[in-house]
């Protein structure tokens, strides 16, 4: 896997919307970020957002395809050149990008209208790959093998040595990680080389997403949207539970697992924190 670092340059010019559109939060932003492919990936994404819906969505209707292991390669390309994509996971459909990229991070939350303060989670293609981006040590022997792949995140700490970039996420010293039960999804994280920030494709404060046809307004704003069918386990989400301190457990949203999820941590010893 990739290291998140930021790249070190000299003053970079900036950077204006295009011709009688106003100067937006956005832009603002783009003039922020510390390099010319962090900006190239945001600018992208600030310009499709502010440009006309109806266009957008006859292009986004042809980049659509079946979330089949033919469009792995497809999914990975698009992932690394730092764009964002629609995809099913084993319980919503999310967004996912490069969790090394500022700025396809980004789009994202300008896709979604979310506040930059509310977290991303992360999604690898194997429990193994979770000890690159937070402390595991602490953690019984197979505990992980045993939530994962699942409709589970686990919060842990970050600790020093992640290779996350210090953007994602900024204040917080703690991450969520998934690993989905679906193939798919996992064949691009691992085709990918990096983590992947993901979150569920929706506006911010609307139900999760369980068909394609749920977010359909937001496909313009994706560079491919891969269609699993309609989602069997519901609106829900993944179970959230806090990993951070040896043998407590805190559950941080019920999700479509809760019970799951406790009666594993229950045989590892663990207690739910008070």
């Amino acid at each position: 896997m990739k290291a998140c670092a930021k790249v070190a340059g000299e003053r970079l010019p900036l950077i204006r919307p295009p011709t009688g559109q106003p100067l937006t939060p956005s832009f603002v932003k783009l003039n922020r970020l510390s390099s010319q492919h962090e900006r190239r990936s945001a600018m992208s994404c600030s310009v499709r957002l502010s440009e006309n819906m109806a266009h957008w969505i006859e292009a986004g209707a042809e980049n659509i395809f079946p979330a089949t292991k033919a469009h792995v390669a497809k999914a990975t390309d698009a992932i690394s050149r730092g764009q964002v994509i629609a995809v099913p996971t084993d319980t919503i459909y999310g967004f996912a990008c490069d969790a090394c990229s500022a700025g396809a991070v980004n789009c994202i939350y300008e896709i979604k209208g979310r506040i930059q303060t509310r977290p991303l989670a992360l999604c690898v293609a194997d429990a193994s790959d979770i000890p690159r981006f937070a402390l595991v040590d602490h953690l019984p022997h197979g505990l992980l093998d045993s939530l994962l792949p699942g409709p589970v995140t686990v919060v842990l700490k970050r600790g020093e040595n992640s290779i996350l970039e210090r953007s994602l996420n900024p204040g917080l010293d703690s991450i969520g990680v998934r690993v989905p039960d679906l193939g798919f999804i996992r064949s691009i994280a691992l085709g990918a080389g990096s983590a992947l920030a993901l979150t569920s494709a929706n506006l911010s404060g609307r139900s999760s997403s369980v068909n394609v046809k749920d977010f359909e307004d937001l496909w313009p704003h994706c560079s491919y949207v891969f269609d699993g069918g309609i989602l069997p386990s519901g609106r829900a989400g993944s179970t959230i539970v806090d990993l951070i301190t040896p043998g407590v457990y805190k559950i941080l949203r019920d999700g479509s697992s809760r019970e799951e999820t406790t009666a594993v941590l229950g045989k590892f010893g663990f207690v739910e924190a008070s």
